[in-house]
């Protein structure tokens, strides 16, 4: 008789073989939960570092921004007085036509004025004038933008027109004006310019005209001007409401006159 006998290691083994075959077997929902997890991480990651660099480009473009229109220096305020003849001249578009013979007798007009060379703008503030036919005003020449703005203080508006190079002094030049005329060494006996503004459309938007004037008329009604003579259909005796501003830029006062059609 033979008698058989089985090693009950070997089937042992053999369990646990199965066993580590089974475990190898990948889960096939593993691995594309996985995937999809790197896919979004990786996308996270991507937002992220385009966020911040959107936000670091922002911050270096807004430091520059307040730096140029906060932290410049704002330069001397300069009070002056010129004395002027009452008589008028109607300048025209291009140029300035100057009187040989200046009669008599003299009024005298004070403004304060801040000149930011560099930024290439005037600020011109009129104060209550003693003659009540001229209203104060805050003024501002902007070179760069090649407009002005007028704030009627009595009316608390705006008015906006392309910038007259012909009787408005550069930034540099009126400066040294004004140090000369401080200084003593330049005191102007001058005459007076008279120029006349219609209001034409009203702007909605001030924001397009740049930081000073934006400044100047924000939140106050706003309206474009153009110059009497270049509105066509207009009558020379035409009756109109207007308002004046007296105030110098130059070598001479001018009478700004704003009118309403």
């Amino acid at each position: 008789m033979v008698k058989l006998t089985f090693n009950a290691a070997l089937g042992q083994k053999d369990l646990k073989k199965d066993g580590k075959e089974e475990a190898l077997i990948p889960d096939e929902r593993d691995v594309e939960e996985g995937v999809r997890v790197r896919q979004q991480s990786r996308s996270w990651c991507w937002c992220m570092f385009l966020g911040l660099a959107l936000l670091l480009s922002g911050v270096v473009v807004g430091g520059a921004y307040l730096y140029r229109y906060y932290f410049l220096p704002e330069g001397p305020v300069y009070f002056c007085g010129v004395d002027y003849m009452e008589e008028d001249y109607m300048i025209p578009e291009e140029e300035v036509m100057v009187p040989e013979d200046l009669p008599a007798p003299l009024h005298r007009i004070q403004e304060s004025v801040r000149i930011l060379e560099d930024a290439e703008v005037e600020f011109i503030n009129v104060p209550v004038p003693e003659f009540s036919n001229s209203d104060p005003a805050d003024i501002v020449h902007d070179f760069n933008r090649r407009l002005t703005a007028y704030l009627d203080l009595n009316l608390n508006k705006c008015y906006v027109i392309p910038l007259n190079t012909s009787i408005v002094m550069p930034p540099k030049d009126f400066l040294e004006l004004l140090i000369n005329i401080k200084a003593g060494t330049y005191l102007p006996q001058s005459y007076l310019i008279h120029e006349q503004m219609i209001v034409t459309d009203k702007l909605d938007n001030v924001e397009t005209l740049g930081y000073f004037i934006n400044s100047l008329c924000q939140g106050k009604d706003t309206y474009k001007l153009q110059r009497r003579d270049t509105v066509m259909g207009m009558q020379k005796r035409e009756a109109l409401d207007c308002h004046k501003i007296r105030h110098f830029e130059n070598k001479f006062v001018v009478e700004t006159e704003i009118c309403n059609l």
